[in-house]
């Protein structure tokens, strides 16, 4: 296989039978989601890096690749710094480099699959600036070097039951359909592979950590679909179940079936942020109108149901069963000295593979001791992975696949003896977790509102945590699952009944150690409001079950109804776990969860 740089001189190559000055090359794939299948993984074969965010630029004489804080130092371990020089996304971004490395005239290839509309605007207008142009690519030149390129992917799809999704597909089409029915639009182009997913009660195997099946989907005002998928895919199970409202055809077919629509004028809807710019160049050469609104399925998605709050439960419970044995194996080993990061995180694994309707995890497990813990977005191998001594913490962020939902979940471990600086950072950061599971807001009330109730008791101490405090969570879908957040950066979705996020407020000492409590949500409706209350109140269920770790908790930090919530979750955690759990871990399980004081 060649080298990085030998990749780079044939990519020139093929740029300049092209007549080709450069061209631009995100991580990302045509579905744009987080995670992409191996054939998509363009950027890690160009030039090495592994990360999960990146951005390629290339020119005749000049190469380029832009990553955020979190891959500063992996870029510069990965990535042969003489062929593509590692600039910051946010300090050195690609529009300063086009403006740099490109003249009058310049000729910039793209991948109009690759880019939202939004983000290549800002490359146009910089490129425009200095007289360059960008052009548009029927296909990819990276693809046209890539030597053994992976195929893609042929998982089969299969149904998720109704007894997990709690809609049939068919009330969720018509549903949807009748909205853009009532906005006179007479179709939505979804392009997003998980709210193809939930539209459709499927899921696949196409990528990892996701049970997506990488497909698109055209949904009319009538309710009907045509679905975009390799028709070998689909067995008659799923046939039968999505009925004849919905035509299977060729991924292949979608680029013209999007021109077709424009044939007879037709007002079309799609999401100018999270759909590639070749839709609407698609929609527009078919003259189509076009109406700019995001993904019809985005927010219904993230409005659990009964059904899928009750699973999401469900799951949470196998999940604790898994964590309580392994946060048991943790206490009896860690101690000696004798395991490593990557023997945590495989022990953690096998213990969820002994569940029921589990499926794998749901990322990458991050187990980061002493210093690597303080990397927010750490994952451990070979070369980084850790000796697990007493002296210091473990943090293990994790999370599973179920059929009744997906979990997400950090734990914080002393192995040893904590000092007293670590003790106060956790009680700081519990008091912060503390704060949001027990938040009481008005209906309207947005993520972003919230977050400084995790960041008080760190801030009146002078110290932060640069990530966000919560993320939406998908149901045996996505854990990373938007709109819903809560973070500093401004929102305007409202936290709904239904939604589930995560609370994962954390503090991090560069090459000390790292401190994240992270629990899963689900906002539900306040009942025991005032009498003269003027607003309905929402509030959070924790569903997360694990215990936290009492040994690193500075009581005296805590109020009265802090260490009450504390207790009272732990109660609860051995309440809906024990049963699930045989000795030894049912005793460890007893005294991890006894009462503060106790």
């Amino acid at each position: 296989m060649p080298a990085p740089a030998e990749r780079l001189t044939h990519l020139r190559e093929e740029l300049r039978a092209r007549r080709l000055d450069g061209f631009l090359a995100p991580r990302t794939d045509a579905f744009m989601g987080e995670y992409m299948p191996a054939c998509a993984e363009r950027v890690q074969w160009l030039t090495g890096f592994a990360g999960s965010a990146g951005f390629v630029g290339v020119a005749m004489e000049s190469a380029a690749i832009f990553v955020d804080g979190r891959y500063t130092l992996q870029v510069r371990d990965q990535v042969d710094v003489e062929a593509f020089v590692p600039r910051s996304i946010a300090d050195e971004p690609p529009t300063a480099w086009i403006a740099e490395s490109f003249e009058a005239g310049a000729r910039i290839g793209y991948d109009p699959w690759l880019h939202t509309r939004a983000g290549l605007k800002r490359l146009a207008d910089a490129a425009a600036e200095i007289g360059a142009e960008l052009i548009a690519l029927d296909d990819n030149p990276i693809d046209a070097v890539w030597t053994n390129r992976p195929a893609f992917p042929d998982a089969p799809v299969h149904a998720h039951g109704l007894e997990f999704a709690g809609e049939s597909s068919e009330d969720k089409r018509l549903r949807l359909g009748a909205d853009l029915a009532r906005r006179n639009i007479d179709a939505a182009v979804v392009t997003a592979s998980d709210s193809v997913a939930w539209l459709l009660n499927i899921r696949g195997a196409d990528v990892p950590n996701c049970p997506l099946a990488l497909s698109y989907v055209i949904l009319a005002s009538d309710g009907t679909v045509d679905w975009f998928i390799d028709p070998a895919k689909v067995d008659e199970t799923v046939r039968e179940a999505l009925g004849d409202a919905v035509a299977i055809r060729p991924l292949a077919e979608f680029a013209g079936a999007l021109e077709a629509l424009g044939t007879d004028g037709a007002r079309i809807q799609a999401d100018p942020t999270g759909s590639p710019v070749a839709v609407f160049d698609r929609l527009m050469a078919g003259g189509a109108e076009i109406a700019e609104r995001a993904d019809p399925c985005l927010l219904p998605k993230a409005r659990k149901n009964e059904i899928e709050v009750e699973g999401a439960r469900i799951a949470h419970r196998r999940d604790g069963a898994a964590l309580a044995a392994f946060l048991h194996w943790l206490d009896e080993t860690a101690p000696g000295g004798t395991i490593t990061e990557l023997d945590a995180i495989e022990k953690l694994h096998d213990l969820r593979t002994r569940g029921e309707r589990f499926h794998g995890p749901s990322f990458d497990t991050i187990a980061g001791y002493g210093g690597n813990g303080a990397i927010v977005h750490y994952r451990a191998s070979e070369e980084t992975n850790r000796r697990i001594e007493p002296g210091s913490l473990l943090l293990v962020d994790s999370g599973g696949q179920y059929d009744e939902g997906t979990t997400d979940v950090t734990r914080t471990i002393a192995i040893g003896m904590p000092s007293d600086e670590m003790s106060k950072r956790f009680t700081q950061v519990l008091k912060g977790h503390i704060a949001i599971a027990t938040a009481r807001f008005p209906t309207g009330v947005t993520g972003s509102q919230l977050d400084p109730f995790a960041r008080a008791a760190l801030w009146a101490d002078g110290v932060d945590y640069d990530h966000g405090t919560g993320h939406g969570v998908g149901s045996f879908l996505n854990v990373h699952e938007g709109p819903q957040r809560i973070s500093k950066g401004h929102s305007t979705t409202a936290l709904e009944m239904g939604m589930i996020v995560s609370n994962e407020p954390g503090y991090y000492k560069t090459d000390g150690f790292g401190i994240r409590i992270e629990n899963l949500v689900v906002v539900y409706p306040v009942i025991d409001i005032p009498a003269d209350a003027e607003k309905d109140l929402l509030g959070f269920e924790t569903l997360t079950l694990a215990p936290i770790d009492r040994r690193l908790i500075d009581p005296a930090l805590l109020s009265a109804a802090e260490r009450q919530w504390l207790d009272d979750y732990h109660a609860r955690v051995l309440e809906e776990i024990r049963p699930m759990v045989e000795d030894p871990v049912r005793d460890w399980l007893e005294r991890a969860c006894a009462p503060l004081d106790a």
